[in-house]
């Protein structure tokens, strides 16, 4: 008899213990939603808060990354040039356009705009005047996305021949080297810088042994290193 009382008692113990685990799981079932879209509330920034972001750095981020790696104060944009226009806040200001032949380009909402020969923190001020009769006080940033205006050629007997952007001081033995080097076959020691009329000499064989390197001057606009 006192066995069948502790089975029994056993037995409503177990079932009451079940009940509870299956009420624990529902309300956890139940809280978890809840709880995730709290979580989520909380990780979310306060309706209305400012940015730490200055209008300045919100303006050039777009592009930083990406944008060729010239002087703003001294490099001169040139025909063919790609330039990327952005203005805070100011989405139908902003654009992406190359510089024509003529050296203008085309600004949304301005119009032409003569860039040629000008600095990209020159264009830019230009820019805050021409956005400013549109919008008060306009945070303006202007950067060469690609050089295409200065380059120089590799030709002959060498690697890979073509255009290079010269968007960095380069040397002769630079350009070659970035050109993948004289081929198997390539007269080393007649290398013939093409600047305009004038033809510089450059040996391969003795700049690369540290001999003469004063032939191993730094490449110009249109310069064409011929490779014989």
């Amino acid at each position: 008899m006192i066995r069948s009382l502790h089975t029994m008692t056993q037995a409503v113990r177990n079932r009451a213990g079940r009940a509870v685990f299956t009420i624990a799981v529902a309300a956890a079932t139940t809280m978890a939603p809840v709880w995730a879209q709290e979580q989520g509330q909380a990780n979310q920034p306060a309706e209305g808060a400012k940015s730490s972001q200055t209008p300045e750095a919100a303006a050039g981020s777009g592009a930083a990354s990406t944008a060729a790696p010239v002087d703003p104060r001294t490099y001169k944009i040139g025909a063919e040039d790609v330039l990327r226009i952005q203005v805070w806040r100011e989405p139908e200001l902003s654009s992406q356009v190359a510089v024509r032949p003529d050296g203008m380009i085309t600004v949304p909402l301005v119009g032409e705009v003569q860039v040629s020969g000008l600095t990209p923190l020159e264009l830019t001020d230009r820019l805050k005047t021409e956005f400013g009769k549109l919008v008060n006080s306009p945070v303006v940033s202007v950067e060469v996305f690609q050089v295409k205006s200065r380059k120089y050629y590799l030709s002959g007997m060498i690697a890979r021949p073509g255009q290079y952007p010269l968007v960095v001081p380069v040397t002769v033995l630079e350009a070659l080297t970035l050109g993948g080097g004289p081929t198997e076959w390539a007269n080393k020691k007649k290398i013939v810088i093409m600047r305009g009329a004038e033809r510089i000499k450059f040996n391969w064989n003795d700049v690369i042994k540290g001999k003469n390197l004063d032939q191993n001057i730094y490449l110009e606009p249109g310069d064409i290193v011929m490779v014989p």
